[in-house]
């Protein structure tokens, strides 16, 4: 059993649109996870401009912030070079501040694992310690 999991872009909008080719195994890894899903704000911004089509997600999505299935963790001002640092590592990449955020809060609040789509560009992101980040599902 995973204790701390992040959650990135796809799989919210994935789970709150029936229609995305990927709603039903995000909704199924969903169900397996005990405790709530961390993210932060520019995971958000970002979900709600992906889903900004459909206002009933975007109403369901900023509903799903009581604790259950997410929360999000704080970002201020002193996050911000370190997710710089992480945006200048992998700007070959094109890596989202998004992306940088959440490689950011697993290193600051020691989360290996992480609930996202994107293999692409977590596969290749690391910690601060040079360990790959455990992809779910």
């Amino acid at each position: 059993m995973i204790a701390k999991l992040l959650i990135d872009t796809g799989p919210i909008v994935a789970i709150l649109l029936d229609s995305d080719e990927h709603h039903d195994a995000c909704v199924e890894q969903l169900r397996s996870i005990r405790g709530p899903l961390l993210t932060c704000w520019p995971v958000i911004t970002e979900a709600a401009w992906l889903l900004r089509a459909y206002p009933e997600a975007i109403r369901r999505l900023l509903a799903s912030f009581r604790g259950r299935p997410f929360d999000v963790l704080p970002l201020d001002e002193t996050d911000l070079p370190a997710i710089a640092a992480i945006l200048a590592k992998y700007a070959r990449l094109g890596i989202q501040l998004a992306d940088a955020s959440l490689v950011h809060l697993a290193n600051r609040e020691q989360v290996e694992s992480i609930f996202t789509l994107d293999r692409r560009d977590f596969g290749v992101l690391r910690l601060a310690h040079g360990k790959k980040m455990r992809l779910i599902p």
